[in-house]
């Protein structure tokens, strides 16, 4: 089977077999099938699988940075509303990167067709997805797509004051651990019981010590019975670092 070079509005499929007869050269016998219209092929198969998600973005900030200064010149050669809905699909659709998304645009026409490119146009490269993704992310048109389909989202009843939460919690991180100060050595303990007058010195200094912990410094038995106000007020927010170890006993 042989496929003909032909415009993108339609498909020729071509078939070439080969007729031998005795004494005779062998001929060629060429039929050619009726032509597809390329809007009769594509109903074949279910289109407009992202209108439901597309339907509901208002692009408008984002296409606004790819605007012309001005009439004159060249066309746009990209369809950046295309590449936006691409990824936007690529999330729905799990391609994990750029390149394979690349790839499915270039494998699939009906993949292509639902994100919204034209049969004139051509599959964008990874660098114009990265050049175009950069340009985007150096301006806040993502966060006015954001509140506008939060609020649509809040009027359709989507979101309620229940679920709702807005975390403004501000506390300062460090990628590496602070110093900390060396600590002198203690005085070696002497072995045997204590006598009665040190041994109430050292209960009573161990009574103080644990009271002036905090809630979240004693043992969790202590925080079952308490307030969700004093858990809030005594939560420590200071970053710190810990290390986990595994069955052999390995960082």
């Amino acid at each position: 089977m042989k496929i003909e070079h032909l415009p993108k509005s339609c498909i020729m499929v071509v078939t070439t077999t080969t007729h031998k007869q005795e004494g005779k050269r062998s001929m060629p016998i060429i039929r050619q099938d009726n032509l597809f219209d390329m809007h009769e092929l594509f109903e074949m198969e279910p289109t407009h699988r992202f209108n439901a998600i597309f339907s509901t973005l208002e692009l408008g900030p984002l296409l606004h940075i790819f605007d012309k200064k001005t009439h004159r010149g060249a066309p746009r050669e990209l369809n950046y509303g295309a590449m936006i809905y691409s990824l936007i699909a690529r999330v729905v659709e799990r391609i994990p990167t750029i390149k394979l998304l690349v790839k499915r645009l270039k494998q699939d026409p009906f993949f292509r067709f639902d994100c919204g490119f034209l049969l004139s146009d051509d599959v964008p490269s990874e660098a114009s997805y990265s050049r175009m993704i950069a340009a985007i992310s150096e301006t806040d048109a993502l966060s006015k797509v954001q509140d506008v389909l939060v609020a649509l989202a809040i009027q359709e009843g989507f979101i309620t004051e229940e679920s709702l939460a807005i975390d403004a919690t501000h506390f300062e991180a460090r990628d590496k651990p602070a110093v900390s100060e060396k600590k002198e050595k203690p005085a070696p303990k002497k072995r045997g019981r204590k006598p009665k007058d040190e041994q109430a010195e050292w209960q009573a200094a161990q009574e103080k010590q644990e009271a002036e912990k905090t809630l979240y410094e004693k043992e969790i038995v202590h925080q079952l019975d308490a307030s969700t106000e004093a858990l809030v007020n005594e939560m420590p927010i200071a970053p710190k670092w810990g290390i986990k170890k595994n069955s052999e006993g390995k960082n």
